[in-house]
């Protein structure tokens, strides 16, 4: 339990500062709610969509390779080597972005701004020098100093966008706002992100000067053997996820003003899911890095076993949180453009999908562990294949409630199957019937929620049911959990 209390802590002190950038980058959003009608919105929507890619490429599996290597070899030879390995390929991948940037944005149907695609390089290009110094600090468990990092990026990139868009159209005759364009529409978003991750960067130098540009060949080809499937999972889980707001321009039978209008409010919804999606991200910070160091242990697998049904009730309460209360979201949405507000009937599809999607990933600790890469590429790769097969089928036909279920059906999949698996190569005794036992509860209770507001538009009386089907599945857990609970150090006192 003390490991538990460790992870718990470590993902505390990820989680503060990541909770806090992302929903100051929400905040962000609903100001972009207030510029941009839903059509500009589709334009960061699609932008934000391919830099996961990008950066998938350019970081080609080294984070989880560096934590993985870290434990058997020299920490400082394995980070030397792949720093080389990751300066070198960053200038060959970012150069061919640059020279081809308008046959890139014609591609991806802005033929009219090439800069775009030039900002997007430079946002990835510093982003990617900067992981393996990010991981090293994971590694070194400095969470107060990875905290800072991340939330001097946020705030880098808020204030900029204001003075963009809320400060500099209002005195662009002044001598100080001369340069200020108004024609550079959703430009600025760019702008502001690649100052961002410039900023990160040289907080970041320490960590950079650490680096002895020494490499070693015969480690660098062991690390690639590990890393390249890492690749085809990364790859394919961002087909899973950013797939559907990348192909729905192609797909979508609908007029090109209309696409977008469409696009820009399935963007905006997808935010919605946002608080699962910050949890997953955070206990992915914490818990990698902490899977590998307890994998020497012989109660390995009875830990990761208790850290899935945490992260199940977490999430649980978090899905509940964000289906229950869709009143109040909508609020966030639609208070300039109530155009955002037509879409919101496919957050709580979405908001599941991220749930088994968080379970996919805290399973996934098996094949890295087993050295079974490749089947973890299989599995992602034919969710990838779902995921483009559905949105195919189902975009022309429904639209983007189409494409979430798509969503849901795909993460579904790769969770049964890497459950499948994972028995079978490195068996850990989840609470199965325990875990799906709340997943079920949970959904069941919004349907019942969803059944009940049916009946009235008052928002009182859509609220009040979600509050009494919230206190029932506190109340289920807490009888349930309640001497699991008590271990817990924050709640103890509230349990007891």
């Amino acid at each position: 339990m003390s490991q538990i209390k460790k992870l718990a802590g470590h993902t505390l002190w990820y989680g503060v500062p990541t909770i806090l950038s992302r929903f100051l980058n929400y905040l962000l959003s609903i100001l972009f709610f207030g510029i941009f009608k839903p059509g500009a919105f589709g334009v960061i929507t699609t932008l934000y969509a391919y830099i996961p890619f990008l950066n998938i490429i350019f970081t080609y599996g080294l984070e989880t390779a560096f934590f993985r290597f870290s434990e058997s070899r020299n920490r400082q030879a394995v980070y030397n080597t792949l720093s080389v390995s990751i300066l070198v390929s960053t200038f060959c991948f970012t150069l061919p972005l640059l020279f081809f940037r308008q046959q890139v944005a014609d591609f991806i149907e802005l033929g009219n701004h090439p800069e775009y695609v030039v900002w997007c390089a430079g946002i990835v290009f510093f982003d990617t020098l900067s992981t393996l110094p990010l991981a090293m600090l994971r590694l070194q468990e400095r969470p107060k100093r990875f905290a800072f990092i991340r939330v001097m990026n946020v705030l880098a990139n808020i204030v900029l966008t204001v003075i963009f868009y809320l400060v500099a159209p209002h005195f662009q005759n002044s001598f100080w706002f001369s340069w200020y364009n108004a024609d550079m529409g959703v430009g600025y978003v760019l702008i502001a992100n690649f100052a961002a991750s410039i900023v990160t960067f040289l907080l970041l130098l320490p960590q950079l000067l650490q680096v002895r540009y020494i490499f070693s060949k015969t480690l660098w080809k062991e690390i690639m053997q590990y890393s390249m499937p890492l690749v085809v999972v990364g790859f394919g889980g961002m087909i899973n996820e950013m797939l559907s707001r990348t192909v729905f321009l192609k797909v979508s039978p609908l007029p090109q003003l209309e696409k977008e209008h469409d696009l820009g409010v399935f963007g905006a919804n997808y935010k919605l899911a946002v608080l699962i999606t910050i949890f997953i991200q955070v206990f992915k910070m914490a818990a990698e890095p902490f899977f590998f160091a307890q994998s020497k242990s012989r109660n390995a697998p009875e830990t990761y076993a208790r850290v899935m049904k945490y992260f199940v009730l977490a999430c649980c309460f978090m899905f509940l949180g964000i289906a229950l209360f869709l009143d109040v979201w909508k609020l966030l949405l639609t208070y300039k453009n109530p155009e955002f507000g037509e879409g919101i009937h496919i957050v709580p599809v979405l908001a599941m999908a991220q749930v088994f999607l968080g379970i996919y990933y805290n399973q996934s600790i098996w094949y890295k562990l087993s050295n079974k890469n490749w089947i973890g590429a299989r599995i992602t790769l034919t969710g990838a294949v779902i995921t483009v097969l559905l949105n195919i089928w189902w975009i022309p036909r429904f639209g983007y409630t189409g494409s979430a279920w798509a969503t849901f059906v795909c993460y579904a999949y790769m969770m049964g199957a890497s459950y499948y698996l994972g028995q079978r190569y490195y068996p850990v005794p989840y609470e199965v019937s325990l875990l799906l036992g709340y997943l079920l509860l949970a959904g069941g209770l919004y349907a019942l929620h969803y059944g009940v507001t049916l009946l009235t538009d008052a928002a009182l009386w859509r609220i009040l049911p979600g509050v009494l089907c919230f206190a029932v599945f506190t109340g289920v857990v807490t009888g349930r959990e309640k001497e699991t609970l008590k271990s817990l150090p924050l709640i103890r006192r509230w349990v007891s």
